[in-house]
C-alpha cells in the first residue's frame, strides 16, 4: 500500500490537501480511517435511522467502524468530495486509545481532570504514566495510543478507570490529528508507534472490582470530638452519595474537614484513608478518590482561617 502513487483529487484546497494527507499518514500505519464532518466531530454519511437500504447499505445498515479503511485510493476518492476530518476505528485499527479528558465549567472547583486522574491511577499501580503515540485534543486534552492486547477484544468504556478518563477501542473511534474544530486542532505530541497496553491497565479494564462489603469502617483517630464526628459526617455523607453526584460530594466532605488538619485536629494520612474508604465504598475508582481527596484537602488547608476566627 506504501508504494503505490496515488492523484490527489484535483481542484482540492490546501486544507482538504493536508486533511487527506493525515488520513492517508493513519492508513499507512495500518490505521482503518473514517471522514468525519468538516469542522465535526461526528461520522459523515447517514445516520442508521435514516438508512436508505440501498448502495453499500443494501445489506444492512454499515456503521462507522464498519466502512473504516485503509485503503489510499478509496481516502483519496472519499476526501475529493469535501475536507473532511479525520477519524481513526480504534477497534479495526487494533488500537486502545485512553481519552484524558479536561474539565468543564460546570465541574466544581478543584476537580482532577483526565489527566491528574490518570497520574494518580499510574502512582497508585506503582507505574510511570506510559510512553506512546500521544495527541492533543482540540480542547486540551490528550489521547493515548496503545495496541490492543493479543486474543482479546477490549470495547470503550466510560469513567471505567477513573472520572474524566474514557477508552476507545472496539466500538469507538477518536478524532486523529490534523482534524480541526471550533475548540482547535488535534496536535500529535508524541509522534512514536503506540505500545502494547501494559498489563495493569489491561487487568483494570478486563477484572470487575469486587463490591465492598459489609457497614463503613473509619479508623481510630485522636483529636476533637468535633473534628472526629465532622469526618464520621462528611464520610456518610459521601458513602450515601448517589451516582452522578459522587465526586463533587466528596470534594467537598473532604474539603470541609480539611480545616481540622489545617488546626492539627486530626492527621492528614487519617483523614485521606477514611474519605478514600468512603469514596470507594460508593462506588468511585480507587485513583480518582485519590486526586479528588488530596486536590481538596491541598485546598482548604491552605485556605483555612485561623480557629478563632471561623
Amino acid at each position: 500500500m506504501g508504494g503505490r502513487r496515488v492523484s490527489a483529487p484535483r481542484g482540492t484546497d490546501l486544507v482538504r490537501l493536508g486533511l487527506l494527507a493525515w488520513a492517508t499518514q493513519a492508513a499507512q500505519r495500518g490505521w482503518h480511517v473514517i471522514p468525519l464532518r468538516p469542522g465535526d466531530k461526528r461520522p459523515a454519511g447517514h445516520a442508521e435511522q435514516y438508512c436508505p437500504a440501498t448502495g453499500r447499505c443494501a445489506d444492512g445498515h454499515r456503521t462507522p467502524e464498519q466502512r473504516a479503511t485503509n485503503d489510499v485510493e478509496l481516502l483519496v476518492a472519499a476526501w475529493a468530495q469535501a475536507s473532511y476530518n479525520v477519524g481513526v476505528a480504534t477497534g479495526p485499527s487494533g488500537l486502545l486509545v485512553i481519552d484524558l479528558d479536561t474539565l468543564k465549567p460546570t465541574d466544581p472547583k478543584g476537580t482532577p481532570d483526565g489527566a491528574a486522574n490518570f497520574a494518580a491511577l499510574c502512582e497508585r499501580a506503582r507505574q510511570a504514566v506510559p510512553d506512546t503515540y500521544r495527541v492533543r485534543t482540540a480542547r486540551g486534552g490528550e489521547h493515548l495510543y496503545f495496541t490492543q492486547p493479543p486474543g482479546i477484544r477490549l470495547h470503550s468504556t466510560a469513567g471505567r478507570l477513573a472520572k474524566k478518563i474514557d477508552t476507545r477501542g472496539w466500538g469507538g473511534y477518536v478524532v486523529a490529528p490534523g482534524s480541526t474544530t471550533p475548540d482547535g486542532t488535534y496536535t500529535v505530541v508524541d509522534d512514536r508507534e503506540p505500545v502494547p497496553l501494559p498489563d495493569w491497565l489491561r487487568e483494570a479494564l478486563t477484572v470487575v472490582p469486587a463490591a465492598v462489603a459489609g457497614p463503613l469502617r473509619l479508623p481510630v483517630v485522636a483529636g476533637s470530638l468535633a473534628a472526629q464526628a465532622a469526618l464520621e459526617a462528611e464520610c456518610a455523607a459521601v458513602a450515601g452519595a448517589v451516582d452522578g453526584t459522587r465526586n463533587t460530594v466528596l470534594n467537598r466532605s473532604a474539603f470541609k474537614v480539611g480545616r481540622f488538619v489545617a488546626w492539627g485536629d486530626l492527621p492528614r494520612h487519617v483523614v485521606e484513608e477514611a474519605f478514600q474508604v468512603a469514596g470507594e465504598s460508593a462506588g468511585l475508582a480507587a485513583a480518582e478518590c485519590r486526586a479528588t481527596i488530596r486536590s481538596a484537602l491541598d485546598g482548604s488547608i491552605r485556605t483555612a482561617r485561623p480557629r478563632e476566627a471561623a
